[in-house]
């Protein structure tokens, strides 16, 4: 599992984005929406590389791969027919544990991964215990039944409240399972309006 051990609050800090997407990182960057650091309002420009870079780092961290993996992702998605940002973005999106994070079966990915591992998960009506796991159009995610009373699930769906489910994403609450409806673009993601996917393109292409 891809882990950082920064403190989290001056990671978000750092990106001036919730990346971790906790609510309490929202307060957080509100309160102080700058950089971690006494010299944090006199930091020079970055260069283009360091843009670049920056960007990969905040993409990984975002979504708890390695740089592995993350590069691998990479090479998949220039593979693939069409952008490859776009398809780079729909690789990470469709991760089993980011998933169960979309519908709001975890608060977090962190949350979401450790449900995952902990085989509280099923796809399809099976035990999937790989938070990499590629989801389809068409698959069945669903806690199963004997941790369907989860504090952490129970929690996440309480505290979703009146956000609402993203339109790729069917739901039903009650019974704790979703259907993925289509492949998400980038434009219907609103807490991907900070990422520059074209950024990490640039940087693996050079």
């Amino acid at each position: 599992m891809a882990r950082n051990r920064s403190p989290k609050g001056k990671v978000v800090r750092r990106f001036g984005a919730n990346i971790f997407g906790n609510p309490k990182y929202d307060r957080l960057l509100k309160k102080k929406p700058y950089g971690p650091g006494k010299s944090s309002l006199r930091r020079k420009k970055q260069s283009v590389y360091g843009q670049q870079l920056n960007e990969k780092q905040k993409m990984k961290l975002m979504y708890g791969v390695l740089e592995r993996q993350f590069r691998r992702y990479f090479e998949i998605a220039n593979q693939k027919k069409g952008v490859t940002g776009e398809n780079l973005i729909q690789i990470l999106e469709t991760r089993l544990d980011n998933i169960v994070y979309r519908m709001r079966f975890a608060s977090t990915r962190s949350q979401a991964r450790q449900l995952v591992l902990h085989k509280h998960v099923e796809v399809n009506g099976k035990i999937a215990g790989i938070p990499s796991y590629q989801v389809k159009i068409g698959d069945v995610i669903s806690v199963k039944e004997k941790s369907k009373n989860l504090k952490i699930v129970l929690e996440s769906l309480k505290m979703a409240g009146s956000q609402g489910i993203y339109p790729w994403l069917e739901v039903d609450v009650d019974n704790k399972s979703g259907t993925v409806k289509q492949i998400p673009r980038k434009s219907e993601v609103t807490d991907l309006k900070d990422v520059n996917e074209q950024l990490v393109v640039e940087l693996y292409s050079k």
